[in-house]
């Protein structure tokens, strides 16, 4: 089963500190461009295209913009092979550490922005070009910079560009040394990936040496999408491996007594807030940091974690409890996946969402033999159209939930990078309380022709949707605004907002239909998108006159006598406070309701 191919996109929105991957909390990757110098690298295409060398630069700066964004703490670093110049602590001949392993900032986008235009022969005469380099020194340069730097990384990988099939033609010392060097870099954790390009009409045979420096011969995965082509193509392809994939945590799928493999959790997508603010020193800028003291409002003594209680009130008596209480409460078995059962996919109905839904993929850390399980699991649940219902309690100290795991099969584009990954979604099974019946106003109800008329207009306005298409305006004005204060630009890059209905598209695909429609529906004068007035009781005046007139019926002793507070609204409750005069703190429900009960005696 081949990896597959989106981003790490971060956390689970729910408090779920309990059983998150490990891995997670190091929160630090490492990525190390090694860059293919030779002079193959720098021909340009048909009609002043970017040469291969030029792309290259390109994906290193926009992933360096976008590690700005999406987590600044990465380290990234770049390497040259094939120059004249030398510059390593190693001294290995013709490789040249560009940029050394860091944080991303702003100097090292505008160096790349200068790179970036100028030509290959200023490239010649400040680096110079030798094909007298070896691949496994290169590599042990890269893995050098992992091991010297300073701060620790969770995941590391090198991205290999180059436009070479077979760099070592003539040597067979310096093929089986690069082999070496590549197993050793997967026995350290280092992954190598190959970014291979290629111009229109050319070829790139993986099969001739780098298939054996990228997988061993127990991989499954046997072949490497076609070559780039094109800047987006290579971006695209970047993007999905700039990350490594984290799992939100790691646990068990039981199939059966006896019968388990390991599954990884993963959130597809999540929503991208602004960042918040940071607390810097006034006179040095250096980040300031937090301290939270409590302290006893009577006393003002210092208060330590085992001096703080959890209560519960319950029949007016406050009950205390204990911290490791109060997690045995919590505690409804052991973390994992139980199978129940198969359903019909077609039992599944689209309104039973109720939250985002996870991702499953095979783990081999926790279960050897994990991802061929698996593969059948998923192969056929795919045959049978079904999907598994299942028990899931994501941590130790959270509560159980029925999923449906829905089957999803692996698709891959023209070039043969993966679209869709295989594996499970984990869609979380509605409660019997999330089900309600809505009482719907009368309406007018649309005849046989404006339906069809609706239809056909449909129909003609249909495009093949992709969120990717469609960036935050907001989000995008915000950081291209931060961008242009960093590196000092005039003024930020102009912005394209996509969200923005297409008029001229419109009007150009079903301009008549439109018409059409609205003769069919709107009655003449009509004019869509008008304001109306709000209703009498949006008033705010009618809304006071109708609480005030609430409250005067209700008798406050007979209805807390009686057990009927919890029915009033909190709106009303304040109202009864304020009318009998009743000493109040607090401005939640239980809170009133407590207040009302102990002025009255009422247990």
């Amino acid at each position: 089963m081949a990896d597959f191919g989106f981003a790490r996109y971060g956390e689970d929105e729910e408090n779920e500190e309990d059983e998150s991957d490990p891995q997670n909390r190091a929160g630090r990757d490492g990525l190390i461009f090694l860059i293919d110098c030779s002079k193959s690298m720098f021909d340009e295409g048909d009609d002043d295209e970017d040469s291969h060398f030029q792309l290259c630069l390109k994906c290193a700066k926009t992933t360096l913009q976008n590690k700005i964004i999406s987590s600044d703490k990465d380290l990234m670093g770049i390497v040259f092979f094939g120059t004249e110049k030398s510059s390593n602590p190693s001294d290995f001949k013709h490789i040249f550490i560009y940029q050394e392993l860091d944080q991303p900032g702003a100097p090292r986008i505008l160096s790349l922005e200068d790179m970036t235009e100028e030509d290959a022969k200023t490239f010649s005469k400040e680096y110079g070009h030798n094909t007298g380099f070896a691949l496994h020194e290169a590599l042990w340069t890269c893995q050098n910079m992992f091991s010297n730097s300073s701060q620790k990384v969770s995941s590391k990988r090198v991205m290999l560009f180059t436009n070479n099939d077979n760099p070592h033609v003539s040597s067979q010392q310096l093929q089986r040394q690069a082999r070496t060097k590549a197993s050793d870099l997967s026995e350290t954790g280092i992954d190598l990936e190959l970014m291979h390009l290629q111009k229109a009409g050319e070829s790139f045979d993986v099969s001739k040496f780098y298939k054996d420096l990228l997988f061993t011969s127990d991989d499954e995965l046997t072949d490497l999408p076609d070559p780039a082509e094109r800047m987006d193509e290579l971006l695209n392809r970047v993007r999905t491996k700039d990350h490594k994939k984290r799992a939100l945590r790691r646990i068990k799928l039981s199939l059966g007594e006896g019968l388990s493999l390991g599954v990884g959790v993963y959130g597809l997508v999540r929503s991208c807030p602004k960042p918040y603010g940071v607390k810097l020193n006034r006179e040095t800028n250096e980040e300031l940091k937090s301290h939270y003291k409590t302290y006893l409002k009577d006393t003002g003594e210092v208060l330590m974690p085992q001096d703080l209680k959890k209560a519960q009130t319950y029949g007016g008596c406050r009950i205390l409890f204990e911290d490791d209480e109060v997690t045995e409460i919590k505690r409804f078995g052991e973390s994992g996946l139980k199978l129940m059962g198969f359903k019909p996919c077609s039992k599944l109905k689209k309104y039973y969402h109720v939250k985002p839904a996870q991702f499953l993929y095979p783990d081999e850390s926790t279960v050897i033999g994990s991802t061929t399980l698996f593969t059948a699991l998923l192969k056929k649940c795919l045959e049978r159209d079904v999907f598994a219902l299942c028990r899931y309690i994501p941590g130790k100290n959270m509560e159980p939930r029925f999923v449906a795991l829905l089957p999803q099969a692996e698709e891959v584009d023209d070039h043969k990078v993966q679209v869709t990954p295989p594996g499970f979604h984990v869609i979380f099974m509605p409660f019997a309380d999330d089900f309600r019946k809505v009482k719907l106003e009368d309406a007018p109800r649309a005849n046989k022709d404006q339906i069809d008329k609706a239809k056909e207009l449909v129909k003609k306005l249909q495009f093949k949707f992709s969120s990717e298409s469609f960036e935050n305006p907001v989000l995008q004005k915000y950081w291209r605004n931060i961008e242009a204060l960093a590196l000092d630009r005039d003024a930020p890059e102009e912005m394209t907002d996509y969200t923005m209905p297409n008029e001229k598209g419109m009007e150009k695909r079903a301009g008549k239909i439109i018409q059409e429609f609205k003769d069919l529906v709107f009655p003449d004068g009509y004019e869509p998108g008008a304001k109306r007035k709000a209703p009498a009781s949006a008033d705010p005046v009618a809304k006071k006159a109708k609480l005030e007139g609430a409250v005067a019926l209700l008798d406050v002793k007979k209805e807390a006598q009686e057990g009927r507070l919890g029915k009033l609204t909190v709106a009303v409750l304040k109202e009864l406070i304020k009318r009998e005069g009743i000493p109040a703190s607090g401005s939640k429900k239980a809170d009133l309701v407590d207040c009302i009960n102990s002025y009255y005696g009422v247990s």
